[in-house]
């Protein structure tokens, strides 16, 4: 997403920023980091055009660097093993979200995949997580966010479910003002967790 947010920085004439910089713009939506990514001088039509350009860049290359984090697919398998529904609910396009969870080889571990565009509001609007917990036939309370940043807490929050904040990922800082319930390292730790209190 950096790279792709850079890429239509160049695009559209403007320099490129700092990797951690653009990072601290992710997390509520391909629109807002555009918008964000090229700031202030940017017009409302450029807006625009970088947002169509980014959305095909990154389609085209967001496998190019993507990687799974340490021992998430173990955690997941695990999980799976034990039926556990998983589902994945993010900020970014559907198709763009499907295409990554099959591209990591991990399709068969989700009911569903939600993505920014599969409801009129996003995270951290509820209505994503109210609607997993219906078609997952669960409860609020017997389901569990995860997640690397405020965003993901506070849709956790909305939603009256518990929350776990991992300390990896793109913006685990922000949890800091925003605690979840428990904290993991290892997203081992998080499948252990899981099956003790299912």
């Amino acid at each position: 997403m950096v790279d792709a947010a850079n890429a239509t920085r160049i695009h559209l004439g403007f320099g490129p920023l700092g990797e951690d910089l653009v990072a601290s713009y992710i997390g509520s939506g391909a629109p807002v980091l555009i918008r964000r990514a090229l700031g202030t001088d940017a017009t409302d039509a450029q807006v625009q055009l970088g947002l169509e350009f980014f959305l095909r860049h990154y389609f085209k290359h967001m496998l190019d660097k993507t990687v799974l984090y340490p021992r998430v697919r173990e955690a997941l398998d695990e999980l799976r093993e034990a039926r556990v529904p998983m589902a994945v609910l993010t900020n970014k396009p559907t198709a763009n979200s499907v295409a990554i969870v099959e591209g990591l080889g991990l399709g068969g571990h989700f009911f569903r995949v939600y993505g920014g565009d599969s409801f009129p509001v996003k995270k951290p609007d509820p209505i994503g997580i109210n609607t997993l917990v219906t078609e997952a036939k669960a409860s609020p309370e017997g389901t569990l966010m995860v997640g690397d940043s405020h965003i993901d807490i506070k849709t956790a929050r909305n939603a009256g479910v518990r929350a776990c904040g991992v300390t990896f990922g793109l913006q685990p800082e922000t949890l800091v003002n925003e605690p979840p319930d428990f904290f993991v390292d290892d997203m081992r730790e998080l499948a252990r967790h899981v099956l003790l209190h299912s």
